[in-house]
């Protein structure tokens, strides 16, 4: 029997609710923060884990009534275990937790990392190990080695800041707003890619991304054209810098895939919305023979469909967690 799960995902500033039926998503409710954090330029912990608590209750209400399932048919709970903001992931599981308890329910802790690594399996049959897949967010840039579900080996990731976490401290330096990488995505339209040469991730280790260098030498390049009056367009400065950025994701992501040999390319993760990312990797996978499994933009970022498929997996499985298993805001996958 295909298991019917209702699941929560609330690791950072989005609450979100789901119902999902083995890979079929019945309904996804989001609350977004944005507004909330914008004007601090970067989400306040605890500002975001008091917005999931006033969120969340009406939220799952809404998904359920959307989906047309009733709480009496559901087979299990799940919920965001970490990595993630302490305070915002205890809301989420508390609540999951309870619920399931409340019903007599299966709870299911998932790791955010493998709900972003098992989103491509909501919209492509084609997605299944081995795989290479890129995850890319605000708190982790990862390229995975999918041997099997359950069976990932990290292949790189960054050394300092990832993806996500660039894009906003950029957007900051070019005077944009929160969060970063939409406002660098539309910034950069039109503009020129070559116009600036910014230096691109470490070459002498093969899987592993670093944007700090990125950050100073943009940093660096701002504060002498600004004092010479010769900066160029902005559209530029921002094509410039997105480029940069893509171009480490996709090189080192296309060499574990050339390295490992493997036929399929999976990615998740917020970055994943970047419009030149998508096209990069769509190009690159397309010139490879290789089956690019690439969720639409709303299930790369965060969402609690993927946190129900992933629950939904390891329910078939057997595996079911402890009522006492904690959050873990570090946890790897």
């Amino acid at each position: 029997m295909t298991p019917l799960v209702l699941a929560f995902e609330t690791s950072c500033d989005e609450t979100a609710v789901a119902v999902v039926k083995g890979r079929e998503v019945l309904s996804s409710i989001l609350s977004s923060q944005v507004d909330l954090h914008a004007r601090f330029g970067g989400v306040v912990p605890e500002v975001a884990a008091r917005a999931h608590v006033e969120a969340i209750r009406p939220l799952t209400h809404r998904a359920l009534v959307e989906s047309g399932v009733h709480p009496a048919d559901l087979d299990a709970v799940a919920a965001t275990a970490g990595p993630g903001l302490v305070g915002a992931l205890l809301v989420g599981h508390s609540f999951a937790k309870a619920t399931a308890f409340a019903r007599q329910l299966p709870f299911i802790g998932v790791d955010h990392m493998e709900g972003h690594l098992m989103a491509p399996r909501i919209e492509f049959d084609t997605f299944q190990p081995p795989a290479v897949v890129l995850l890319a967010s605000g708190g982790h840039s990862q390229i995975i080695h999918a041997r099997d579900w359950g069976e990932y080996q990290l292949m790189g990731e960054t050394i300092d800041d990832a993806a996500g976490e660039a894009f906003d401290k950029l957007a900051r330096l070019l005077g944009l707003g929160f969060p970063g990488g939409p406002e660098i995505d539309r910034a950069a339209e039109g503009g020129d890619p070559r116009a600036v040469s910014f230096p691109r991730a470490i070459p002498d280790r093969p899987y592993h991304v670093s944007f700090s260098g990125l950050k100073t030498s943009v940093s660096t390049y701002l504060r002498k054209t600004r004092r010479s009056g010769e900066l160029p367009p902005l559209a530029d400065v921002a094509a410039s810098v997105q480029e940069a950025i893509v171009d480490a994701l996709v090189d080192k992501t296309m060499r574990a895939v050339d390295d490992t040999g493997v036929k399929v390319l999976g990615a998740g993760g917020g970055v994943l919305a970047n419009r030149r990312l998508r096209a990069r990797l769509e190009e690159e996978a397309a010139s490879r023979g290789v089956t690019l499994c690439l969720p639409a933009p709303a299930l790369c970022t965060d969402n609690a469909a993927m946190i129900g498929v992933a629950a939904g997996h390891w329910l078939e499985k057997g595996h079911i967690s402890d009522w006492a298993a904690p959050v873990d805001p570090g946890r790897r996958l």
